[in-house]
């Protein structure tokens, strides 16, 4: 039941999102992503994403809602006003509160079986170890073919909700699905890493026939949402980035129904990051590139470094970034990239796990990867992500962001942040 307080609480924050985003450097922004996406960048562009929180409590971050649904409104507006003031970078706060269309069915369905080891309580990363669920012939049938429902009176209901609270303050922007392409996550939950590798050696048909069997889930599952209307629209952001650019939607599209092909995916292989380049090709490629040639671009890779298997990624259709992660040989990653994909950088996080936060180390590292970018002629954006700790001390995000802002040349990080509202009733 949402109270007169929980109203006011939401609706006070919605106005200071409404005020940073329509302040005009989130258009200046929005065309510097554009232009990196388009492969012809003004300058590197810098994200900070997949945060801590935990270790950041304070007054700002505190929830007052009572109401669940309140209470995720409030989440995601604190968690915004938050980077904004503190570590903004190149983010762009949007003028619209997003409302999830109320999709279910089926999906790969298969139920994991695991132990977890936690470290820190209050920490959402833990450790796991997965029990392999894969080692018959007959355990492919695990996995069905997908159904895709749409519950419209829950959609209307949560759009209805969003437009009682924040009418006239921000738009309601009703979103369908954002569709990430990965076969070996899920496998790693089913098989265990060590399970799954072994496949690749002792049981190569058997893994080809479950990669088989999975793509055709994802082929039909996109085929359903598309049918039905149920992907999302043009993305502000693809895998903690920038998304912006002239070239998506493609000709011809209607925001009622979207297409794959006016979208962006993602695809990541983390778990073959110790295989050959041939390995990768037969046991990755060979799916993937089926799935990615249905979008209009493509992000590929995650914490995978794939400097080495560059050529493999050529025969990726679409793509436009690829992640170098922070196990690369950054020389021979940006030689193979040049000006043909964004080199999208992921500085390691443990820059900000250390004992002592060490700025220099940050800079020259920064440093280094910028260095390297323009004597390739690579476009380049800095990704600080998976950050698990910041040992409790939040000024190592703001400080990362001011070295990272300065080494790119930016100047957005030196404007003032704050906004004009009263804080929200507590």
């Amino acid at each position: 039941m949402r109270t007169h307080k929980d109203i006011a609480v939401v609706r006070e924050l919605a106005k200071q999102v409404a005020e940073v985003a329509a302040l005009p450097e989130q258009e200046t922004r929005r065309a510097l992503w554009r232009k990196l996406n388009g492969l012809r960048p003004e300058r590197p562009m810098v994200m900070i994403d997949q945060i801590c929180w935990n270790e950041l409590a304070c007054d700002e971050l505190t929830l007052r809602c009572e109401d669940p649904e309140c209470r995720g409104y409030e989440t995601v507006f604190r968690h915004t006003l938050y980077k904004w003031k503190h570590f903004p970078v190149d983010m762009v706060v949007e003028p619209f509160v997003a409302v999830h269309k109320a999709i279910g069915g089926t999906w790969f369905d298969v139920p994991v079986q695991e132990e977890i080891a936690v470290g820190d309580p209050t920490n959402g990363v833990v450790g796991h170890k997965f029990t392999n669920q894969f080692e018959r012939d007959e355990d492919l049938e695990k996995i069905q073919m997908p159904t895709v429902t749409h519950d419209a009176a829950e959609t209307a209901r949560r759009q209805g909700v969003a437009e009682e609270l924040f009418g006239g303050i921000l738009d309601v922007r009703v979103v369908g699905s954002d569709n990430f392409i990965g076969f070996w996550d899920p496998i790693s939950t089913w098989m265990s890493v060590e399970g799954a590798l072994y496949g690749m050696i002792d049981r190569p048909e058997f893994m080809h026939r479950l990669l088989e069997r999975m793509t055709r889930v994802y082929e039909s599952r996109l085929d359903q949402l598309e049918q039905q209307g149920l992907l999302c629209g043009p993305q502000p952001l693809i895998h903690c980035t920038g998304a912006y650019t002239d070239e998506l939607p493609a000709a011809g599209f209607d925001p009622e129904k979207p297409r794959t092909k006016d979208l962006w995916t993602a695809g990541l292989a983390q778990m073959l990051a110790t295989v050959s380049p041939a390995m990768f090709e037969e046991f990755e490629v060979a799916y993937v590139k089926r799935l990615a040639k249905r979008f209009g671009l493509v992000y590929y890779g995650c914490c995978d470094p794939l400097d080495r298997k560059m050529a493999q990624v050529r025969m990726i259709p679409n793509v436009r970034k690829v992640s170098m992660s922070p196990w690369v040989d950054q020389e021979l990653g940006a030689s193979e990239i040049g000006r043909q994909y964004v080199f999208s950088r992921k500085p390691s996080p443990a820059f900000l796990a250390w004992d002592r936060f060490d700025a220099a180390a940050v800079r020259a590292d920064l440093t280094a990867t910028r260095d390297i970018c323009r004597r390739n002629g690579c476009p380049l954006e800095l990704i600080l992500k998976d950050i698990s700790t910041v040992r409790y001390e939040p000024q190592r995000l703001a400080e990362w962001g001011r070295i990272a802002m300065e080494v790119v040349g930016g100047d957005c990080g030196k404007k003032t942040r704050h906004v004009t509202s009263s804080p929200p009733p507590r």
